[in-house]
């Protein structure tokens, strides 16, 4: 396989990831709508941590007593990290009066910037992340959380760092790499949601009670299955 062939099967298996990350947000736009647009950016930060943690204490415990799976979380931080980038620049809102057309349209946007920056980045350092464990994946999106979190304690200011919307940038494309390494390893007891299997992101449908599941890895799910 010549390079440009492994381009283009790393960034279709990328945006199999971005497509189902995408699928759930608007899925949720349409049952609360923008309600997220009130939440400050520091508040943002602070949902991520918690995702961030949860998945350390799984991956170090190897006990899941809540059910949601270690896949889902890394979905949360993908589409808080976008919701962060757009909180940023166009700051919190008062209401929920954001027009679902221009949540997606945004969300859109911020993403096609994370993808263009992973780009960049797999150009100057190779596809490297391949060969890195999920664990220590998680643990850089963790210094990541830290990082933006002094900075905002810092009112913003940095003096030879670069700024928030890199760090939440950062997370958004540590967190795609590793579901799709998750996607390519073999299905451990941490992976459960109520007896099932987790994600294979070419077919993904959505449990009724809103969590990403599938129920097989035999490729023999039903896609047209009713999603909610």
């Amino acid at each position: 396989m010549d390079k440009e062939e492994e381009e283009i099967l790393e960034n279709k298996q990328y945006m199999q990831v971005v497509d189902a990350c995408r699928e759930l947000f608007k899925k949720k736009l349409q049952d609360y709508g923008a309600a997220w647009r009130i939440l400050r950016p520091a508040s943002v930060t602070d949902q991520i941590y918690i995702k961030v943690a949860r998945i350390r204490s799984l991956q170090l415990s190897g006990e899941n007593l809540v059910g949601d799976s270690i896949e889902s979380e890394f979905i949360g931080i993908v589409n808080y990290g976008i919701i962060g980038l757009i909180q940023f620049e166009d700051g919190f809102s008062e209401k929920n009066d954001t027009p679902i057309d221009l949540a997606e349209k945004l969300y859109d946007s911020h993403f096609a910037e994370c993808f263009n920056v992973m780009k960049k980045k797999n150009h100057d350092y190779g596809e490297a992340w391949r060969n890195m464990r999920v664990e220590t994946i998680t643990d850089l999106i963790l210094t990541k959380v830290f990082r933006t979190k002094q900075i905002e304690d810092h009112d913003g200011q940095t003096i030879a760092s670069e700024g928030i919307p890199a760090n939440y940038i950062d997370m958004v494309n540590y967190a795609i790499f590793a579901l799709c390494l998750l996607q390519e390893r073999p299905v451990s007891s941490t992976d459960k949601l109520d007896g099932e299997e987790m994600p294979d992101f070419s077919l993904m449908p959505i449990h009724p009670s809103g969590k990403y599941y599938v129920a097989e890895r035999n490729h023999e799910v039903n896609p047209s299955a009713e999603t909610k």
